[in-house]
């Protein structure tokens, strides 16, 4: 790679990253023991790694840890050893999102872009996913998490903002996919579909986005009932509250519309393709 072609490589990174810490700011939800959901923050770094390659992917997701870590400094606050904080830089930051790095892995092997870009926005979440129940089940039992069944625990809590997050980073990733063309030195919009092509792929992000929406929504509400303050334990007696508190009926009201939008806009979709 040339002298330029690197500089300008270098200046699309620092881009990226600077976009992503931004989104990582302003989250759609944050669950009470750590953990939130996003706007595809990790979004940016799969795309300077779809596009430049894995080794500046990587690069690019690793200063992205580093200023996670560092925006997150309090959290070192709870361990007392230098192998717990060791642990934590690396499996909550560093790796976690280092790996975001990884999302262009499927540029060769995937033609049509949309799917290449899915297909690692998954494969960056599911990793990031995995360092978080690891740390969960080790570094973070006895104290956010239980230190009985911590593994058990670690896997549904994470769960619960990392499903949510990966499906925005999945559906924003196929849409951009679709619609630009990351692979030329210039970015450009991709050929137009036909009209009803387009109109159904629309149809089709909108009915996962109305669904994630409601997934957001239900987890927030729910989760945030579950844990015990004091002892960090799980427990489901704790949403026994006054029935004018309980979540419930806005849970229900809230996925009932979610699933019949998202019902009638697959129905429409489906209808189009024809």
């Amino acid at each position: 790679m040339k002298t330029h072609q690197k500089t300008k490589a270098l200046a699309e990174c620092a881009l990226m990253v600077a976009f992503a810490t931004v989104l990582s700011i302003v989250p759609l939800a944050q669950l009470p023991y750590g953990g939130s959901i996003t706007i595809a923050s990790m979004l940016p770094i799969v795309l300077i790694s779809y596009r430049r390659g894995l080794l500046w992917g990587t690069g690019a997701g690793l200063v992205f840890g580093v200023i996670q870590q560092l925006l997150g400094l309090s959290n070192l606050s709870y361990f007392t050893t230098w192998q717990s904080i060791v642990a934590i830089i690396l499996l909550d930051y560093l790796v976690a999102f280092g790996v975001a790095g990884l999302g262009g892995a499927f540029r060769k092997q995937v033609k049509t872009p949309r799917y290449a870009l899915l297909l690692g926005a998954v494969l960056a979440s599911l990793l990031r996913y995995l360092c978080h129940v690891v740390s969960g089940a080790t570094v973070w039992a006895g104290l956010s998490i239980p230190t009985e069944a911590a593994l058990a625990y670690s896997l549904v809590y994470n769960a619960t903002y990392m499903i949510p997050e990966g499906l925005v980073l999945a559906l924003a990733a196929f849409y951009l996919g679709s619609v630009l063309d990351f692979r030329s030195e210039e970015i450009r919009r991709l050929p137009q579909m036909r009209e009803e092509t387009r109109t159904a792929s629309i149809l089709g992000i909108g009915a996962g986005l109305v669904l994630t929406a409601a997934l957001v929504f239900d987890t927030v509400t729910v989760f945030s009932r579950l844990q015990n303050a004091e002892t960090g334990e799980f427990d489901v007696t704790l949403l026994r509250v006054p029935p004018l508190e309980a979540p419930w009926l806005a849970v229900i009201v809230v996925t009932a519309i979610a699933v019949v939008l998202a019902a009638v806009m697959l129905f429409v979709r489906r209808r189009l393709q024809k």
